[in-house]
């Protein structure tokens, strides 16, 4: 029997160590947010026991605005990933 692993949210990226960013397009002007969070610091326990991150974007230059919500299984394997007011860059098409 063969057990396929669920492939990796390609909007998350996995730095290791608990470590994770992401990237936000703003829908109103385009302008790109950048998160950087952490299992110990920012992720919480949700209502139905999973985990979850949520944070308020602001970008710098015209002050658009939206929400991040990230969830996470028990074993911190991200299950959705949404955002109000943008869309998430897949870290495929960052330019670092």
């Amino acid at each position: 029997m063969f057990f396929r692993r669920k492939p990796a949210n390609p909007h998350i990226k996995d730095d290791g160590n608990g470590v994770y960013r992401l990237r936000v397009r703003t829908a109103r002007h385009g302008d790109t947010v950048e998160l950087r969070f952490t299992r110990a610091a920012h992720i919480g326990i949700d209502d139905d026991g999973s985990y979850v991150y949520r944070k308020a974007i602001l970008s710098s230059q015209h002050l658009d605005r939206g929400e991040v919500t990230v969830r996470f299984d028990k074993r911190y394997a991200v299950t959705s990933a949404d955002v109000e007011g943008g869309e998430l860059i897949p870290f495929s098409d960052w330019e670092e």
